[in-house]
């Protein structure tokens, strides 16, 4: 199975319809994605992340074999955070348990370090999300902590996860002094 990441296109709107016109999948999302997932709510989607500002957003299609399986993105924060950015992705339910999303934080985190001045990547899974936990883990992210009743999903009080990667070269920097 060969996990690529590269530039969305319209052309992928039918793929991400797919995978996020699934429950289980929208359930460790956030907030405000509607169900059903049309093809148009895919379009506009692409069409916001292809819109951003393209130092302050960096999205991709998560590829297997040929086909977009998901999203992966990154969200620069403000303000003293700038040189931060949060991680978000999902993909469809068919490529769940095969290496597909920790291949693709991995690649996604060395394209943002290799391209642009961030310090440090997070997350921030529920923390009932175990397969997320467990990707983020494997791609290398530091558990940081729970955020305790942190989220209020689906009519129930959720705790969160936080999870890192910082830069090794800003590390090894900061030991030296």
């Amino acid at each position: 199975m060969k996990v690529v990441l590269r530039s969305l296109t319209l052309a992928d709107a039918e793929n991400v319809a797919a995978a996020m016109n699934n429950e289980k999948v929208l359930a460790n999302l956030r907030d405000g994605i509607p169900f059903p997932y049309t093809l148009t709510d895919a379009e506009e989607y692409i069409s916001y992340l292809l819109g951003a500002d393209k130092n302050a957003v960096f999205a991709f299609a998560v590829e297997v074999d040929g086909k977009a399986a998901g999203i992966i993105s990154a969200f620069r924060q403000n303000n003293i955070h700038y040189r931060t950015a949060e991680l978000g992705y999902f993909i469809g339910e068919e490529y769940w348990g095969k290496g597909v999303m920790t291949r693709a934080v991995k690649l996604a985190c060395g394209y943002l370090f290799d391209n642009t001045d961030l310090l440090r990547v997070y997350a921030e899974p529920f923390a009932t999300n175990h397969a997320s936990c467990r990707v983020l883990a494997k791609a290398g992210f530091s558990f940081e902590g729970v955020l305790v009743s942190n989220a209020y999903k689906n009519g129930k009080v959720l705790d969160m996860k936080i999870y890192a990667l910082v830069r090794e070269e800003e590390c090894a920097e900061d030991e030296e002094e």
